[in-house]
């Protein structure tokens, strides 16, 4: 196959099947379904929650971990704020015991900011308790660490920003950012899904074939292991796309971009001289087995 068709293949490789979106829509409604009755007497699987992180930006290549805020009531957040103690874990403990009356037998707990909801296929859903704010973007969410204070995140400016730049660039950002991820796993890079995102982004909005398609996939991948490489290996943060808020780095991820940089060059080469299976080697030891043999 030529450069062009291989990474469609690949690209297509990264998404998951329908079967699998299937069901993590069914438990996402449940899960809406029962916080709504409980907080806002409402019968509603879809109102008031929204997916966040990797899943609900588009980028995510599996399911391992799917994020959600649910927007509560800001007569919630008055009770939790005033409540005597650390009001913070008991709201994850209100959110906790909601969910329970579907999930019974499902292993569930507060950790922090999130109730994590634990399924036998190893999926775990994060659910974020979340009181929008007067911007009707940003959400105010819990964290009980340290006696228990309120932060805010920005996750609706993060997902438009993604999906904005992706159609602006031909489909080409969200990709990029999945094809990360699948690098991210066989090299076991340590960043996490909002650097990739952000720095793919970062690099998209410069890269001077990013309104091209498949066929430039072997100089993309290329270019961005470049840019990659070349970052401060001191910077500590960035700031996210869209939101601008910080998302630092996990630990030191030049260094296997600039293996992967030099790995992509020999594959090209290998391609230029009609090498076609040697290439797709190369491509497969950066990106693994989804990648075309």
């Amino acid at each position: 196959m030529s450069v062009s068709e291989n990474f469609k293949t690949f690209c297509s490789n990264l998404r998951m099947s329908d079967t699998v979106v299937s069901n993590v829509q069914y438990r996402y409604k449940r899960i809406t379904k029962q916080l709504n009755a409980d907080f806002r007497d409402l019968n509603s699987d879809t109102a008031y929650s929204l997916y966040v992180g990797s899943y609900g930006r588009g980028t995510a290549i599996h399911v391992s971990d799917i994020d959600m805020i649910i927007e509560l009531p800001y007569s919630v957040y008055e009770k939790y704020d005033n409540h005597s103690g650390n009001g913070q874990t008991a709201l994850l403990q209100a959110v906790r015991d909601s969910i329970k009356k579907t999930y019974s037998t499902t292993h569930i707990r507060g950790d922090g900011q999130v109730v994590q909801l634990n399924f036998d296929d190893g999926i775990c859903y994060e659910i974020v308790p979340g009181f929008i704010n007067k911007d009707k973007e940003s959400f105010t969410y819990p964290d009980t660490n340290d006696g228990g204070s309120w932060k805010v995140t920005k996750p609706r400016a993060e997902i438009n920003e993604l999906k904005n730049g992706d159609a602006l660039w031909n489909n080409n950002l969200r990709r990029l950012c999945r094809m990360a991820r699948a690098w991210k796993d066989k090299w076991n890079v340590p960043m996490g899904g909002l650097l990739i995102d952000t720095l793919a982004y970062n690099f998209m909005k410069q890269w001077e074939y990013r309104d091209k398609s498949y066929i430039y996939y072997d100089w993309m991948s290329r270019d961005f292991f470049k840019y990659l490489k070349d970052q401060d290996s001191e910077q500590e943060y960035w700031l996210a796309v869209g939101s601008g808020q910080y998302v630092y780095r996990k630990g030191n991820f030049e260094y296997k971009a600039l293996r992967c940089y030099n790995i992509s060059l020999e594959a090209i080469e290998h391609q230029s001289n009609d090498k076609n299976w040697s290439a797709n080697q190369k491509w497969r030891e950066i990106y693994g087995t989804k990648f075309p043999d």
